[in-house]
Parts: structure tokens; sequence; C-alpha cells
């Protein structure tokens, strides 16, 4: 019997084409062997593992379920109605356009018809040093002006330098050709 012909037959007759593959395995198959019957705790085993907090359901504070989509998804409903809420309060007072209108721009997005509501995306960059508040008003128009619908969004903490967007939506522009713009803005 040739010397090879039992290499071959271990793994799987192709010792004899590829070299390399016939190391490799038997690398593997030592090193799977060697670990195998290892009882060590070098810092390369699972053994030296170690757990640096409690598992959650011993933690006290710890949920004992999930937090679900929906309870998510209401959590940001009441911050976005929050800072909605605080920008109308901001708006208020202020005189004529604001002091933030250079800082926000407003983009229409394309709607069918069959929609329930107008969209428009609101951008808006903090060019001062630290963080603001900002308060917008969009105005949804038609194409001779009139004031089809308002719409006020807050955006709290918006970083120096940075830009943030949200999205103005109204239903009563729905299924209308209107066209977004900035009221007002200031930045607080």
């Amino acid at each position: 019997m040739n010397p090879t012909s039992s290499s071959r037959h271990a793994i799987g007759g192709r010792a004899a084409r590829h070299p390399a593959l016939a190391v490799l395995a038997a690398l593997t198959v030592a090193g799977t062997a060697a670990c195998g019957g290892s009882h060590t705790t070098s810092p390369g085993t699972a053994r030296s593992t170690r757990t640096v907090s409690p598992e959650p359901a011993m933690t006290r504070s710890a949920s004992s379920t999930p937090r679900t989509q929906q309870e998510f998804a209401a959590s940001a409903a009441a911050a976005a109605e929050r800072n909605r809420q605080r920008a109308v309060k901001q708006l208020e007072g202020v005189q004529g356009r604001g002091n933030a209108v250079g800082d926000v721009s407003v983009t229409g997005l394309p709607v069918a018809k069959s929609e329930q509501f107008r969209s428009a995306l609101v951008r808006v960059t903090n060019r001062t040093d630290k963080a603001a508040f900002y308060a917008v008003k969009v105005e949804f128009a038609d194409s001779s002006g009139k004031v089809l619908d308002s719409v006020v969004l807050g955006f709290a903490d918006v970083p120096p330098g940075r830009s943030v967007s949200g999205h103005a939506n109204s239903r009563k522009a729905a299924g209308v050709k209107a066209f977004p713009r900035i009221a007002q803005a200031e930045r607080g």
C-alpha cells in the first residue's frame, strides 16, 4: 500500500492534489484534540471569562419583560409632543420670523393624492458654539399662497456645528398641491 493512500482516504482523497490542505487538516485535528482535553484556565479559554455585572434577573431595577415596540413608539411620540409644546410656547413671544430662519430649511416630499397627509423634511443647523433648542413653524400653502395648515416642531439639544432633521406632517394639506415654507424659527 502506498504511504499517501491512508492519508488520502482520511481527508477525502485530496492530500496528493493539495498538500497544503493536508497540513491544514492535520493542524486542525491536532489543535482540536489539544483544546478538547485541556483543563487550563489561560486567558484564551472560555473558562477565563468573567461576568462583571450581575445577571439581569438578579438586578432589582431590571424590567421583568423587555420594552415592546409599542412602548418605544409611545415614548418617542411623548417626547416629540413635549418638544412641540415647548416650541409652541417659545414661538408665542416671537416678533416677526424669529432669530433662526437662516438656520432652517424645508423641502417638500412627493406624495400621491391617495396619501393621508402632506409631509416636508425640516433641517436645522446649529451655527452657534453651544447646544440649543429650536422652535420651527412650517406652513403648508397652496399655489395662490393661501395657508392650508401650519405645523410646529421642536428640536431639543441640537449640538453645536451639527444639523438635525425632522418631518412636518399635515393632514389638512393632504391630496392638495401644497408648498411647505418656514414661517418662524427661533433658537432658544
